[in-house]
Order: structure tokens, then C-alpha cells, then sequence
């Protein structure tokens, strides 16, 4: 059990944790996720390789499209088949043999691993005992449906899946790396003197899955679709009109371990205004950067950057910010609404 999981063993943060926190070797564990979700959604309790095959590999050659890279080994025959049917040079028919013999080598065994154990509650398991190899749905994958954060789930997935691709295809020296945050778009992006700027993804699609879905400060279930009710903001932990302070002590408010997801019920309070959050979410929000450093991406890199390279430094210059931002509102910050937090 990751730590992520240790006050929360619901069937929605074991899913969170194997998108989040599963090793990553290459994308295929994102394929498999997404093409789950399908599953999910049409309620399928059996499905062959061979049927499995269609969603798994469509998801793949998609993203190849936009990312060559989707695996840290040098050479992948399974690969090297989507891009030739990418390419015209192979057909759908084609595709999909060879996705059936080898694309689900590793990772039908891998997806339900984290930290070198299963989760658990298995989604599903593996009959490989008959020609047509099936895997079965259990009843608990099928729950996830039931579930208020079900909905967000593919996003959360596909922004992890930006993120892993966006580190391998760039190349970029972690010590140098810096995503950072265009508050008009809500967007993370990538842009240094020797490279133009990428988007990789949506700001709240990438930090949902680590806030476990849940508004930072109440705790209340939040969503990161347009138009739900439930809406999250992106939010400052930090006072934004603190930005010249900190600027001043070489800090960046705008860093990716200063924003954080709330409900718009928080953001839209008038008690909150410009005012610091009482001191207890200050550990909050150390453990969910550290949610960040254990999931190895681009994030996780920037994040040590910006605040220290071990955990004890960094929990020094959280709290050097902190009071820093104190000095200047010394008023205090509580919502009036609050669940017990699982962080």
C-alpha cells in the first residue's frame, strides 16, 4: 500500500494510486486504463484479447501521433507496428494481430502492481486457460462507475499520460526542468532558451488525482469537467498578491507547489479573500507534494526544483513561505465547511 493509500483504501484511490504511482516503463499501462474505463462504462463482465485489442491499440497509435516516445526502451516492435499503421503501412486488421500477440506481454500482470504488491481489491483477473485468453471484470472495477470521481477519471489518466510522454520526448535535463503555469488557459506548459513553449496539459486535470478528487481545504468531492456544478479553481495556496514578497526572497508563487485545487464554493467565500490558510493545511500540502515526487514525471522534477532536493528542506522552505505570507495578512483562514481530509 503506497502512503497515498495508508488513511484512504477506497476503490477510487487504488485506482488513482495505479495511474498515479505504477511504474512506468512504458504507456501502455495509460492504454489499458483508458481502455478499461470502456469497459466500465458499457458494463462488460468478460472480454477477449483479441476484442481488447481494439480500444488498447487505438489509444496507442492516437498518442504516438502527437509523441513518438512511449516507452524508455530503445526499440519495440509492438510500437514500431502502430506507427506502421499510422503510416498506411500496415491495415486495422493487421494492427490489431499484432497488438493481440504483443501488446499485452507485460502489461495485463503489471497494471494492478504498485510499490511491487497488488492492490487490494483486484479490478480484474486474467483466464489464459482456453485458446481465446479473456480477461474478467470483478465487481469492484464495476463500482467505480457508481462512484462521484468516476467521471473524472479518463482526464486525470490522460494528463498523467501527457506528462510521462512529455518527459521522455524532451529530453531535457531534470536539474533544468520547469513547468509552468499560464493562469489565462489554466494550462501546464514547458519552455526554456533553447526549445519553444508546449502545452502538455490541463492544470486540473493533472493535480485532480493527487488532491484524490477532493477540494484542498473542505474536502468536499470536486470535478474537473466544464459545466459541472462541482467545478473546481485553481487556487493559490499562498496569496497570489503576495507574488512581489516572495519574488523578492527568490521565491515563485506561480510554482507548481503552490497551487492547488477548491471547490468554487471556497474561492467564491468572502471570508477567504487574500487571506493565508490556517496553518494546519500547510502539512497538507507538504504531503501532497511529496504525491508528486513519488509519481516521477515532470512535476515531481520541477517541484524538488522549487523548493529543495529532500523532504526536510523542503518542509523548511514551506514553512519560510508560509510565514512569510503571514507577515503580510497575519489573519488566519478556515472554510466553514469542512470533511475530515485523507491527506
Amino acid at each position: 500500500m503506497t502512503e497515498f493509500q495508508i488513511n484512504d483504501p477506497s476503490l477510487e484511490s487504488q485506482w488513482r494510486a495505479l495511474i498515479l504511482f505504477g511504474k512506468n516503463s512504458a504507456t501502455y499501462k495509460f492504454a489499458f486504463a483508458k481502455s478499461l474505463l470502456e469497459l466500465i462504462e458499457k458494463e462488460t463482465t468478460s472480454i477477449t484479447l483479441s476484442e481488447f485489442a481494439k480500444p488498447f491499440a487505438r489509444n496507442i497509435t492516437e498518442h504516438l501521433k502527437q509523441s513518438d516516445k512511449q516507452g524508455n526502451s530503445s526499440s519495440s516492435k509492438f510500437l514500431n507496428f502502430c506507427r506502421d499503421y499510422n503510416k498506411g503501412v500496415i491495415n486495422e486488421a493487421q494492427l490489431l494481430t499484432h497488438t493481440e500477440k504483443l501488446g499485452f506481454v507485460n502489461v495485463v500482470d503489471a497494471f494492478q502492481n504498485v510499490n511491487g504488491g497488488h492492490i487490494p481489491n483486484l479490478f480484474y483477473e486474467k483466464d489464459y486457460s482456453k485458446r481465446n485468453k479473456k480477461i474478467i471484470i470483478k465487481d469492484d472495477l464495476l463500482k467505480l462507475k457508481e462512484n462521484f470521481h468516476f467521471q473524472n477519471f479518463e482526464n486525470e489518466t490522460e494528463a498523467r499520460w501527457k506528462l510521462v510522454e512529455t518527459a521522455w520526448n524532451l529530453q531535457i535535463n531534470p536539474n533544468l526542468l520547469e513547468v509552468k503555469y499560464d493562469e489565462a488557459s489554466s494550462l501546464f506548459f514547458l519552455e526554456n532558451q533553447f526549445m519553444r513553449r508546449v502545452d502538455i496539459t490541463s492544470v486540473r486535470d493533472s493535480l485532480n488525482g493527487y488532491q484524490k478528487g477532493k477540494c484542498f481545504y473542505s474536502s468536499l468531492d470536486i470535478s474537473i469537467l466544464q459545466g459541472s456544478s462541482d467545478i473546481c479553481h485553481v487556487d493559490h495556496f499562498l496569496p497570489h498578491l503576495n507574488k512581489q514578497k516572495h519574488s523578492e526572497n527568490g521565491t515563485n508563487i506561480n510554482g507548481v507547489w503552490n497551487l492547488v485545487l477548491a471547490h468554487s464554493s471556497m474561492n467564491n467565500t468572502k471570508e477567504k479573500g487574500a487571506k493565508v490558510p490556517d496553518r494546519k493545511y500547510l502539512k497538507r500540502l507538504f504531503n501532497r507534494n511529496e504525491f508528486y515526487i513519488s509519481s516521477k514525471h515532470p512535476l515531481a522534477e520541477t517541484i524538488i526544483n522549487q523548493t529543495g532536493n529532500t523532504k526536510e528542506r523542503r518542509r523548511i522552505f514551506l514553512e519560510k513561505q508560509y510565514n512569510l505570507a503571514l507577515e503580510n495578512s497575519i489573519v488566519t483562514w478556515t472554510p466553514s465547511e469542512e470533511h475530515e481530509g485523507t491527506f
